[in-house]
């Protein structure tokens, strides 16, 4: 049995990088997680040893043009405007949150409420519904309001995102390529075909999973998102994830992974070692998901070496004891 798995898992491997697995699933185990590194990072969680879990608060039913929360012993607050990044968020904007809990209780559509533990125990509750909705509002809203995507000038299609609005597993880039402008897709370039390619060999479809950019416009030139642009549309992705609230987010590269976990430190000292990112309060919600950094597909298609293909994929093996891949 465990040799047939591991076959299975070196035929994915070999499709999606090329390395050899087995050594490497020996030495970790198989179907466990890599020890997490020790790090430290600014508005981060502190680094886990072991499979994280994702708390969030009750929700109450969201109006389409905020996200609000709610909890068991308090009345929902106000709905509030998207805020900027690093905005003090004072009494106008909900003000500080309260400590997560280990599981929430929602009121379905029917008026039933039952006990979900969001990355935790407890049945997940299907509003696919409703999250649609959400983000397609969100993404209306974004294409009409957003500072940096309606001054932006040079890029031919805005770039929202894409996938499953009930995924386990979100990935997070850093912003639209030429392909991706061209089409209006994230991720479909040749990054995006390495990207599917990783996605599979953790036995999953494309349409399983949701793919983001901190940006929805293409830089010129396909250079690195500046701060400005981050902190005018960054604010849209939080959203997102907001609505989305999946188990794990994988960031792709530094600029994804410096916003999320609100650190300057580099993506080769980050990647493989799990951080926390949280909601930040203008959302209203309490709500932490772990996050795994890892590296840019075009980083590595760019350095297609054994060592980073086996990085790459030991993060993603990672990511997989999570989720249950």
């Amino acid at each position: 049995m465990l040799g047939s798995r591991l076959a299975a898992q070196q035929r994915a491997m070999d499709r999606a990088f090329g390395v050899d697995l087995l050594d490497h699933a020996r030495s970790v185990g198989a179907g466990s997680a890599p020890a997490a590194r020790e790090h430290t990072t600014s508005g981060a969680g502190p680094a886990n040893s072991s499979a994280p879990s994702v708390v969030s608060r009750p929700l109450a039913p969201r109006p389409v043009h905020a996200l609000v929360g709610s909890a068991t012993a308090s009345p929902a607050p106000k709905p509030r405007p998207l805020a900027p990044l690093g905005a003090n968020p004072g009494p106008s904007m909900g003000g500080p949150s309260a400590a997560p809990s280990s599981s929430t209780t929602r009121s379905a559509a029917g008026g039933s409420t039952e006990a979900v533990g969001i990355g935790g125990t407890g049945r997940r509750l299907d509003l696919e519904g409703e999250r649609s909705a959400l983000l397609e509002a969100l993404r209306d809203r974004h294409a009409r309001d957003c500072p940096h995507c309606t001054r932006a000038t040079g890029h031919t299609n805005l770039v929202f995102g894409e996938g499953s609005p009930n995924a386990d597993l979100v990935f997070v880039g850093e912003a639209p390529g030429e392909t991706e402008d061209q089409t209006g897709r994230p991720f479909v370039g040749k990054a995006g075909q390495k990207l599917d390619e990783m996605i599979a060999a953790m036995k999953l479809l494309r349409e399983q999973v949701y793919i983001a950019n901190v940006l929805k416009s293409r830089p010129p030139n396909n250079r690195t998102p500046l701060q400005t642009e981050v902190d005018g549309c960054g604010p849209y992705l939080i959203e997102q994830l907001c609505i989305l609230r999946p188990r794990v987010i994988v960031t792709l590269g530094g600029p994804a992974t410096k916003l999320l976990l609100a650190t300057d430190v580099g993506i080769t000292r980050l990647r493989g070692a799990w951080g926390t990112w949280q909601a930040p309060s203008w959302t209203g919600l309490d709500l932490s998901i772990p996050v795994m950094p890892t590296y840019h597909p075009a980083y590595l298609l760019r350095n297609y070496t054994a060592q980073t293909r086996g990085e790459v994929w030991a993060d993603l093996q990672a990511v997989m004891a999570i989720i249950g891949s």
